[in-house]
């Protein structure tokens, strides 16, 4: 179980960093590494707490519900 919510966590918060970095790194880069990492943690923790990891549930719960009534 520990093992799945990892990859589920790991599925929204790889493209959400470097999707975030991509659209505002060059206008952080004036600001200390603690301040940029203080952004990032205070919009991105919300996003997949809230937003990503319950999408991904949906969408693996869409499939998994679409196997079982084949059977």
């Amino acid at each position: 179980m520990k093992l799945l919510a990892s990859l589920k966590i790991w599925i929204v918060i790889y493209p959400s960093i470097t999707l975030f970095l991509y659209l505002f790194g060059p206008a952080l880069s004036a600001f200390p590494i603690y301040v940029r990492t203080l952004i990032l943690t205070l919009t991105l923790v919300p996003w997949v707490v809230f937003v990503g990891v319950p999408v991904v549930d949906l969408i693996i719960r869409a499939f998994s519900g679409s196997k079982e009534d084949k059977k």
